[in-house]
């Protein structure tokens, strides 16, 4: 019982970390990437968005393949491998001299990055039914409190120089995979392993099997077109408030720490309240206008203080993720939630292979010198137009579920 404590707190202590790590970079990106190409915010903001995908990309192809490593040769070592891979990326960004390099770390960190995939087989490995639900809970502690800390450090690091964050967060992964190699012990027994099989590790099996389930094709479109539009506070959110606003790598991390505590309170403590209050389907719909709102908002703020205040409604938002997965969750058979859930990845990784992309482009368009329309805002505007798609589209088809449940219903 005492290493199973150990291993959970490991697994704790590796994903609060990873995230650190990556939060401690995103208040330097653009500084960084202006320096390395002699660019304006607004072209920094466009390769910012090349290389989020890049990332991206390389771990819709190689997540799978390093899972079904998993299963065959134990999650221990593929755990240690992908600590050196982040360890590694971000050393190659830390002295990186020309962009191509962050290129180049981006695509091994891609490559390398399923911790919290294997973290998560990990956690399934050593729980019980009685407290799997809590150990799982863990990750979305680990990530938040990762996420409310690395973009803070991040910011006063930054200060004393734009490289300084990889290093730390190098030395983070690094000391992360000695103490996992002395002290992390392996979870699947060898007897439950099994041999690799490259039609599983297929990355596109997941998005084909979408195909199985025509009736929540509608819920999974609204899915997508929220994923998207998180994406224009993902991924421009420094960008803007550096173009628009002119906040230093301080106040860009500061600001992403208060994101990070507002939706750990939504997340951990307001949604166990409002959906049960609400209903599932009423929480989708207020979340989603909760999410709406608050992009409008940012898209025309005219100062920057405003920005925090803004952050209230589009964090509380957030109640409509869950909400909508638990509703995609409950019209899917015991015996196929796992399908479910790498269908739902796969929408992820779609969405996170385009959106940045786009809204990236749309902010470079948008404050382009010389242009004829200056909107840095643009990107939450597209943001808000995604929301409001995804709210029409799950409307249109949960209410046709209810109408053909009426009928059903007044039979004898």
């Amino acid at each position: 019982m005492q290493k199973r404590s150990a291993a959970i707190g490991f697994i704790f202590v590796t994903l609060m970390l990873d995230t650190i790590g990556f939060g401690l970079l995103i208040p330097v990106f653009p500084d960084l990437i202006r320096q390395l190409k002699h660019c304006s915010v607004s072209e920094a903001a466009e390769y910012g968005g090349w290389l989020i995908t890049l990332y991206a990309a390389m771990q819709f192809v190689f997540a799978p393949v390093l899972g079904n490593l998993s299963d065959r040769y134990g999650r221990r070592p593929v755990l240690l491998f992908s600590l050196l891979g982040f360890g590694l990326d971000y050393l190659f960004q830390g002295f990186a001299p020309t962009l191509g390099w962050l290129f180049v770390g981006r695509a091994i960190a891609g490559m390398t990055g399923a911790s919290f995939t294997t973290a998560s087989a990990y956690i399934a490995d050593i729980s019980t039914p009685e407290n799997r639900t809590q150990n799982f809970g863990l990750v979305g502690v680990a990530f938040g409190v990762g996420f409310i800390i690395g973009p803070a450090i991040g910011g006063l690091l930054g200060d004393w120089g734009l490289r300084v964050p990889f290093f730390v967060a190098a030395g983070f992964s690094l000391l992360n995979l000695l103490f996992g190699y002395f002290i992390l012990p392996e979870s699947l027994p060898k007897e439950k392993r099994r041999a690799f099989d490259w039609k599983r590790a297929n990355p596109v099996g997941s998005l084909l099997s979408l195909g199985k389930y025509p009736a929540l094709w509608g819920l999974f479109v609204s899915l997508l077109f929220l994923y998207l539009a998180a994406y224009s506070v993902q991924t421009t959110w420094p960008y803007f408030n550096e173009e628009k606003f002119h906040w230093t790598k301080s106040q860009i991390g500061f600001s992403l720490g208060v994101v990070g505590v507002v939706t750990a309170l939504v997340q951990g403590v307001l949604i166990r309240k409002t959906v049960p209050l609400l209903g599932p389907q009423k929480s989708i719909y207020t979340g989603l206008l909760l999410y709406t709102s608050g992009l409008i908002l940012f898209a025309f703020a005219p100062q920057g203080w405003m920005m925090y205040v803004f952050l209230v409604p589009y964090c509380l938002g957030g109640i409509a993720g869950p909400a909508l997965q638990s509703t995609l969750s409950g019209h899917v058979p015991a015996d196929e939630q796992g399908e479910l859930q790498g269908m739902l990845t796969s929408i992820m990784s779609m969405a996170a292979i385009i959106g940045p992309l786009m809204m990236t482009g749309l902010f470079h368009y948008y404050t382009r010198p010389h242009g004829k329309i200056y909107f840095p805002g643009s990107p939450f505007l597209a943001g808000a137009i995604f929301m409001v798609c995804s709210i029409v589209i799950a409307w249109w088809t949960l209410r046709g579920e209810a109408a053909e449940a009426a009928p059903a219903k007044g039979r004898p």
